[in-house]
């Protein structure tokens, strides 16, 4: 597969090598959320011609989404963003358990951080207890460890699928073996793996999944959570019971049908080999890198089990935020963009074993739809000469 024509919205512009931080707006998208921002505009939840015409534009959002996850369409829940959705399935499953029931949670040291606040939200407004487990040096998860973590007060374990700084995919089938066998629920943020490599929600065994939006080429402000039928989750917004009584508000239609769009734009991009494409284009990117900066350039993260578009390098004698500042024509990320511009080493990094002035070297390299073998060879001698500009 080859990259399609050029965004409108990088022409003329620094190359953009940051879709992990966000992606543009796929113009296909934007034509399908059209009609919703103008003629359109029922509410959903009437019961007249207007109200019928959004309905509709929603329900064949939720089929496209769910699709994209080999899910049934009825187990999808809109929500405004992918923190929501972490928010929803985490704290949502632990207050629907029973008063006195089962109070313990299990997640790990290099979640996103709408994960890791959500825990910490439980363990200081409802005394739940939350074990964070560490990560290897490639920054997966022991299954094993899982296990060994497993108590009888358990009710949700919460890994991601991969990682946003390090693209390193997490062994979930493995995992979900092990909570499924103790009757605990497994909650997977999919953010950054939805519509980059294949998902199906029932061959890895989860019961809850977060998609976003604004990773695939929608619009910010809209993600969904994939709830497995028969799993009950408390709402943590009460009022009309919009979203099957899991989030209440009208919906923002326009946006879910953008989603819609996006994920299936994704999931054709998927058959028709979109990965393998990102992938030969990231192998060429580390090569050529390494070629330009013999022994320097360093692999941050699985060197297999990893997103095809995700790089995390550190390079010698090259401070992250110096390197960037450099960089006219380029745009990377130094860690998360949940982080940026701080001073201070990567969580991700550390948990993995990197010293804090190793992990002030790395950056994360992300490709994308519209990413070419010629934007990644211009990128990799930009970068080379900016580190060659701080190299003593």
């Amino acid at each position: 597969m080859t990259a399609p024509q050029g965004h409108p919205a990088l022409r003329g512009r620094p190359i953009y090598l940051d879709y992990n931080a966000t992606t543009p707006i796929d113009p296909v998208v934007v034509e399908a959320m059209v009609p919703y921002l103008t003629r359109e505009f029922g509410n959903p939840s009437s019961t007249h011609s207007y109200g019928a015409a959004a309905h509709a534009g929603l329900e064949k959002a939720r089929r496209q989404v769910a699709e994209l996850i080999a899910a049934p369409a009825d187990s999808v829940v809109f929500t405004g963003s992918g923190s929501e959705a972490d928010a929803l399935a985490i704290r949502g499953a632990v207050l629907a358990a029973r008063p006195g029931g089962r109070r313990h949670v299990i997640t790990q040291v290099s979640e996103h951080p709408a994960v890791l606040a959500a825990c910490r939200e439980l363990e200081e407004l409802h005394g739940v207890d939350v074990t964070y487990l560490g990560v290897d040096h490639h920054g997966q998860v022991d299954p094993a460890e899982v296990a060994a973590a497993l108590t009888p007060d358990t009710v949700l374990v919460s890994v991601m699928h991969a990682n946003n700084e390090t693209g390193t995919i997490q062994p979930i089938a493995r995992i979900a073996r092990t909570t499924k066998s103790a009757g605990v629920l497994l909650h997977v943020d999919a953010a950054q793996s939805a519509g980059k490599i294949d998902i199906d929600v029932d061959a890895l065994g989860v019961d809850l999944l977060t998609v976003v939006g604004h990773k695939m080429y929608a619009r910010k402000g809209i993600g969904a959570l994939y709830v497995r039928p028969g799993v009950r989750i408390r709402a943590l917004i009460g009022g009309g019971g919009q979203e099957h009584g899991l989030r209440a508000g009208t919906e923002n239609v326009a946006y879910a049908v953008g989603f819609g769009e996006a994920a299936a734009l994704a999931a054709r991009s998927l058959a028709a080999g979109e990965s393998r494409r990102q992938l030969a284009l990231r192998d060429q990117l580390e090569h050529r890198l390494a070629t330009l900066l013999p022994g320097r350039v360093h692999l941050n993260g699985h060197p297999v089990q990893r997103l095809p578009n995700t790089a995390n390098l550190r390079i010698d004698d090259a401070p992250a935020l110096a390197l960037l500042a450099d960089l006219t024509d380029v745009v990377v990320s130094a860690g998360s963009a949940c982080h940026a511009g701080r001073d201070e080493p990567s969580a991700v990094l550390t948990a993995m074993g990197l010293s804090d002035a190793d992990a002030l070297t790395a950056i994360r390299v992300s490709l994308g739809r519209w990413t070419t073998a010629a934007e990644v060879d211009a990128a990799c001698t930009h970068l080379a000469g900016a580190t060659r500009t701080d190299h003593p």
